[in-house]
């Protein structure tokens, strides 16, 4: 078994050429399973306070390594931050500022001029990075970050393959499948046929299959083969579930057992039984992952994380004391769980308050394998690496504030509007007026009381600096609905 330790060259990457970066460079582990779960709330795991969502091997994992209280999805929908995770940057910097296609009224145009429905073949994706410095690579699972469109001839460029995957397993344009259950295709109800243009859904999806096989399963199945595939190796294993998304199908068994919970005992926060079905496959996936790590002898050589894309779905989980959910301006939009384990970097059990977003996965994952990657994207990379914080829980990061940038509407609630983090602080601010709201997490993370009118001078800082940041970044504008 190959095994490496490697030291850490990427003086562009903030914080990544620390003392305490370099320190834990020669005990770092090798390879790096990242998860990213759909649509995943804040609450939505044991370990993060849900009453009905059963996920001991989550919860065994967060006990294993540092759970991330205060962590950002670079946006309130799925797409931009995807490409955040790829690339490192905020979506205002790839200009993947929706989801693809997005939303749009037929009165008023669908968005800003340059907003971009794919991931530039440009920018240099974390497996890019990791792949030249000789790692194997393998995506499984949704990637939707290539143009809508039902023509190989335009979607399959911007394929995984071409941003740095070797292995590519259900990754392509559609945001959902369409069903959960075997053979995973959407049907007309009458009919009982796939509908028109859904096959296309089923691009890239594994073939065979049988009655009773489910989605989140199957993609396990996969990621187990690849593990077994590359485990003399070093390696990245990218698993962006297509769960919890919707529609909301949860494996039959599991959500025959949550409907007997619930039978019993009705009065919890959650309480829908296919939705808790959803979370408890995607559970037993992480379980079964780390015990592949464990039984190939390179689970003390390989780093976990586990994340979600943007806030819970409203309609089908409860964000509280978060307020709303995904493609809201507001906390449940964004703030997701996040838990690392980094043998050598994390230590069991612990826990972080400290901010942190999607595009710092980026130059940790760097700092991690020593990769270099490319100086001219490294230079404009937005995340900082997280080591040091991981090492010691009560460090804090060395940057000012993190930011959001939705120049959309969304039916979710948001519409364009920007946003920023600076400590317990929050101010959103909305494009097609102008007003501010400002919000003390500290002491209010539901954000039921705006303080921006008795805080003048503080919402003028933070606003100043968020308009910095826009236009140092030229992040694009909105275009409204009169």
């Amino acid at each position: 078994m190959i095994r490496f330790t490697l030291t850490l060259s990427l003086p562009l990457l903030a914080c990544v050429g620390s003392p305490a970066a370099q320190a834990a460079a020669q005990q770092r582990a090798t390879n790096v399973v990242f998860l990213l779960v759909d649509d995943w709330g804040w609450r939505d795991a044991g370990c993060f306070g849900s009453d009905l969502y059963e996920t001991p091997n989550i919860d065994r994992l967060a006990a294993g390594g540092m759970k991330f209280t205060s962590a950002y999805a670079a946006c309130t929908v799925c797409s931009p931050t995807r490409a955040a995770a790829m690339t490192g940057m905020y979506p205002a910097r790839t200009r993947v500022t929706d989801w693809i296609p997005g939303h749009g009224r037929e009165d008023a145009p669908l968005a800003p001029p340059d907003w971009t429905q794919r991931l530039e073949l440009h920018h240099t994706t974390i497996a890019e990075a990791l792949r030249g410095a000789g790692y194997r690579t393998a995506h499984i699972g949704k990637w939707h970050l290539t143009p809508r469109s039902t023509d190989p001839a335009v979607v399959e460029p911007y394929y995984p393959e071409h941003h740095g995957f070797e292995i590519n397993v259900a990754g392509n344009q559609w945001g959902a499948p369409g069903s959960y259950h075997w053979p995973y295709s959407r049907k007309n109800r009458k009919t009982k046929q796939t509908a028109p243009g859904l096959g296309a859904r089923l691009a890239n999806f594994p073939t065979g299959g049988e009655e009773g096989d489910y989605l989140t399963d199957t993609l396990t199945d996969h990621a187990l083969r690849v593990i077994g595939d590359f485990e003399d190796e070093p390696f990245f294993l990218y698993l962006p579930y297509y769960a919890v998304h919707t529609p909301i199908q949860g494996r039959r068994d599991l959500t025959q057992r949550y409907e007997e919970l619930l039978k019993k005992d009705s009065e919890r926060q959650h309480k829908n039984a296919g939705y808790a079905a959803l979370v408890t496959a995607v559970d037993e996936s992480v379980g079964r992952i780390m015990l592949a790590l464990e039984q190939s002898g390179i689970a003390d050589d390989t780093a976990i994380i586990l994340t979600g894309d943007n806030g819970g779905l409203s309609r089908v989980t409860d964000n509280a004391p978060l307020r709303a959910g995904k493609g809201s301006a507001y906390e449940g939009g964004v703030r997701v769980p996040c838990i690392v384990r980094a043998p050598g970097v994390t230590q069991p059990g612990t826990t972080s308050d400290e901010p942190v977003i999607t595009v710092d996965f980026y130059p940790t994952i760097l700092a991690w394998t020593g990769a270099k990657g490319s100086v001219v994207h490294n230079a404009a990379v937005d995340g900082v690496d997280l080591t040091p914080l991981m090492r010691d829980p009560d460090e804090q990061l060395q940057r000012e504030a993190i930011y959001w940038h939705y120049p959309h509407y969304h039916p979710g609630g948001a519409e364009p509007y920007s946003a920023i983090r600076m400590r317990d602080w929050k101010l959103i601010e909305f494009q097609q007026d102008g007003r501010m709201e400002l919000y003390d997490l500290s002491q209010d993370i539901a954000e039921s009381t705006d303080i921006a009118a008795k805080n003048p001078e503080r919402a003028k800082k933070l606003r100043d600096h968020l308009h910095g940041w826009r236009a140092g970044i030229r992040a694009q504008p909105a275009v409204f609905n009169e």
